[in-house]
């Protein structure tokens, strides 16, 4: 049986322990629900027997529905009980004396909301997906994805420990790499796979290491020894030097997953995927996923001036950057890819100034238009090419814009940097890539000539009839 850990807490008109089942009900239908959709249309595609493109939407779409219907339920039953935060223990994945790796979820005002708006937000592609993508060859393998997606979407919301984020937050990353290069015949499309995958892989270990951290401080990575209170004014229960440590790592992770500079050269890069993937991750959910976990952990930056210093210089420095290079961007996509990396950084400045409440609105209302608008994305390139042909030609500028108030010399000096994006990938590739290439260069040609002269050793005590 699994156990229920929740506070206790006046009711309006329901009774305690229904709604401590209800919400332990409630709380594994939303995760179980895609689960079991990845289940139902990857097992048959596992044996050789997909299922046909309307069964396969059909599925997906309700296990989605489900989902969002489950969410909805919850924050009901978290209204009557007034948004105090439920803790559901799922078990102990592993337990060494007083350490303990536990499995929780949590529901409050934070984690069902947004599930309920991630999961509808799915539901919504998956039905695009399901004609935009018809007769595709890869059809069921994106479905199934979409589903890995969703899996761990909802994990890394409901997630009560560290432990069960990170697992969340690398069920992103790898349905984010394999939806970007989809279509592997592709080998643009293949590189920025690698390219997205690598960036995860570097910015995870500071999520990795944070979880490290939390276990040595604490003895467990639940939530509930970090911090206490109902969100956002929770209240931090840890040193501050320790919550600073822990928040700079979590900056570090957020930053690669959210596209944020010096981490950004991928993003547009994954607009290579197919169309309701790049809008679902790159212009919704996965793009915000850390944004939402410096939300989840907002107690710890409230003891942390120093990382809220870092989000808001890293936010604003991104938006700018942001803006710059993605006004001279000739293709739609990657525009709408530099839009959603100048609100990812105005919404990192927005947590780092301790705007939490504005923040969780900014990022929902962005990725409802961003996703509209790159969903929208190949009918406005129709639009806009019959509209050229009726008028003859290009329609001309859209107006006044501040850069007419620069110097001229000065808006071409802007025109420069924005085409080579802001040198960011030059100073990237010259000051770490290549640096780390050389010296893992000459290692290999160390541990070769290591590998000979032992060779060359044993071959010589060979012959001398030596051991």
């Amino acid at each position: 049986m699994i156990p229920l850990i929740c506070s206790v807490n006046q009711t309006r008109g329901l009774p305690a322990g229904l709604t401590q089942d209800l919400v332990l009900m409630l709380v594994v239908a939303q995760l179980l629900a895609p689960a079991a959709t990845l289940a139902a249309v990857g097992l048959p595609a596992l044996f050789g027997f997909p299922l046909g493109e309307r069964r396969t939407t059909w599925c997906v779409g309700a296990g989605f529905a489900t989902g969002f219907a489950a969410g909805l339920a919850t924050l009901v039953v978290l209204w009557f009980r007034n948004f105090v935060p439920e803790v559901v223990h799922l078990g102990t994945w592993f337990a060494v004396g007083h350490h303990a790796a536990t499995i929780e979820l949590v529901a409050d005002g934070l984690s069902v909301p947004y599930v309920c708006f991630s999961s509808g937000l799915c539901a919504v592609v998956n039905a695009f997906a399901g004609k935009y993508l018809h007769r595709e060859p890869g059809f069921t393998r994106f479905f199934v994805l979409l589903a890995v997606f969703g899996t761990g979407m909802n994990l890394m919301v409901l997630a009560g420990s560290i432990d069960v984020l990170f697992a969340g937050w690398e069920f992103l990353g790898i349905s984010s790499a394999l939806l970007i290069g989809f279509f592997h015949e592709r080998q643009n499309a293949v590189k920025a796979a690698l390219r997205a995958f690598t960036t995860y892989r570097i910015c995870d270990v500071g999520l990795l290491a944070a979880g490290v951290i939390v276990h040595q401080a604490v003895g467990s990575g639940d939530f509930e020894r970090l911090f206490s209170g109902t969100w956002p004014h929770a209240q931090c229960l840890v040193p501050p030097t320790t919550a600073t440590l822990v928040s700079l790592l979590l900056v570090f992770a957020a930053m690669g997953k959210s596209g944020q500079v010096p981490f950004s050269g991928w993003l547009p890069r994954a607009m290579e995927g197919p169309t309701p993937s790049s809008a679902i991750f790159y212009g919704a959910l996965s793009i915000h996923a850390g944004a939402y976990v410096l939300l989840r952990c907002e107690p710890l930056l409230d003891a942390a001036p120093l990382a809220r210093l870092l989000l808001v210089m890293i936010g604003v420095g991104t938006a700018i950057h942001a803006v710059l290079v993605g006004s001279v961007q000739s293709d739609l996509k990657a525009m709408l890819a530099y839009a959603s990396m100048t609100q990812a950084g105005l919404i990192f400045a927005e947590i780092g100034l301790g705007l939490r409440t504005l923040a969780l609105i900014h990022i929902v209302s962005h990725a409802i238009l961003r996703s509209l608008q790159i969903l929208r994305s190949p009918s406005a390139l129709h639009d806009r090419h019959e509209l050229e042909a009726a008028l003859g030609g290009h329609p001309g500028s859209g107006g006044w814009s501040f850069k007419d108030m620069l110097p001229e010399k000065f808006q071409r000096l802007l025109y420069r940097v924005a085409l080579e994006r802001g040198f960011e990938e030059m100073a990237v590739m010259r000051g770490v890539v290549d640096p780390v290439w050389r010296g893992l260069e000459r290692l290999d040609a160390a541990e070769r000539s290591w590998v000979e002269w032992l060779g060359k050793s044993w071959s010589w005590r060979h012959r001398r009839g030596g051991p």
